[in-house]
């Protein structure tokens, strides 16, 4: 087993609430979100991973660029937790995995590494808090690996978080990126 969690980007997403691919959507220099998400995952932890669906395939060059091992998700339809699951058997040997969104690209680099550096620790599950509201990503130990390998629904690891929440640590922070998605143009600062 590897002594590195391995973050996982999931980008295999629709999109349908946004009108077109939002991940390509433009937000800082002209970087599209998926790639801004990308290079601050990258720099967090590196040895991460995006899953990206069959739509994304041409920014595979740009995404291995960054550092990132790219995996497609031939059921990406099926919804986060088919990613989720794609992602960590495509990393079974890690310590634990950092699940980041590819659509909350206002996360401090920082507050990536502290996640990455509590499961490091010996993390069971970790999670940033913000103003009393748990954000994302949410990072697992290796002991949720059956768990997560099980995930097929487009609820993403909810019903783990619940059923195991006496194990969750909530980190405080002052990165309101960690509670901020984008599901609409009107959401981009």
């Amino acid at each position: 087993m590897s002594k590195n969690p391995v973050g996982i980007l999931l980008a295999a997403g629709s999109s349908q609430r946004f009108g077109s691919n939002k991940l390509l959507y433009p937000i800082l220099n002209d970087t599209p979100m998926l790639l801004l998400s990308a290079k601050k995952l990258a720099e967090a932890l590196p040895g991460s991973l995006a899953v990206i669906n069959k739509n994304l395939t041409s920014y595979k060059p740009q995404l291995e660029q960054l550092g990132l091992e790219v995996v497609i998700n031939a059921q990406a339809e099926k919804g986060m937790g088919a990613s989720i699951a794609c992602g960590v058997k495509h990393s079974l040997d890690a310590s634990g995995w950092l699940i980041t969104l590819a659509d909350m690209p206002y996360i401090k680099i920082a507050t990536l590494s502290l996640l990455a550096n509590k499961l490091k620790d010996g993390g069971d599950i970790v999670a940033p808090e913000y103003k009393q509201q748990r954000g994302h990503p949410v990072g697992f130990s290796a002991s949720y690996k059956d768990e997560l390998l099980a995930l097929n629904k487009d609820v993403g690891a909810r019903d783990i978080i619940r059923q195991y929440y006496d194990q969750v640590q909530l980190i405080e922070t002052d990165d309101q990126g960690a509670i901020q998605d984008i599901d609409h143009k009107d959401e981009i600062l």
